[in-house]
């Protein structure tokens, strides 16, 4: 789906957090300023957060509070690997919390049933980003057919 603008992003976050519950992995993959921590904080707020949602590019994770749940946001940007993610001893929490982890990719192996959010530019325009969810996993099924449905009926509106 096509997004403009951190409005746009945030649209589609919020369509995502009505989906989510404890215990779902969200990976968000793509390359640096794409949105990823915009749509995380689209996300949070969606979820009726209060918290300030900031770029754990150096505190490496997050804990925030919301109605939906404890959300864990990670950045594994500067890790080296999944050794180094399991190091942080994160992985314990991510049963009992919404987990959204920029740069996916590094740590996906230990998140078998995982959406995928990829973030990419469009040549459409500056702020125009083109967002692809995907999953092998049977649980996100429904939700990816009810975000298409969404983006459909959206889209016949405008």
């Amino acid at each position: 789906m096509t997004t403009s603008g951190a409005q746009g992003t945030g649209a589609v976050a919020q369509r995502l957090a009505a989906h989510l519950r404890p215990g779902d992995v969200v990976l968000l993959t793509g390359g640096l300023a794409t949105g990823k921590t915009t749509f995380v904080k689209a996300l949070v707020t969606a979820l009726d957060s209060v918290a300030t949602v900031t770029s754990p590019t150096f505190t490496l994770a997050q804990f925030y509070e919301s109605a939906g749940g404890t959300v864990l946001h990670i950045d594994a940007y500067r890790l080296s690997g999944i050794h180094e993610y399991r190091d942080l001893g994160l992985a314990e929490y991510a049963s009992e919390a919404i987990t959204l982890v920029e740069w996916g990719e590094k740590v996906a192996e230990d998140f078998p049933c995982h959406l995928t959010a990829e973030f990419r530019f469009c040549p459409a325009g500056p702020d125009t980003r083109l967002l692809e969810f995907s999953s092998r996993c049977d649980r996100w099924g429904p939700v990816l057919g009810s975000l298409r449905a969404e983006q459909l009926a959206e889209a016949k509106l405008t």
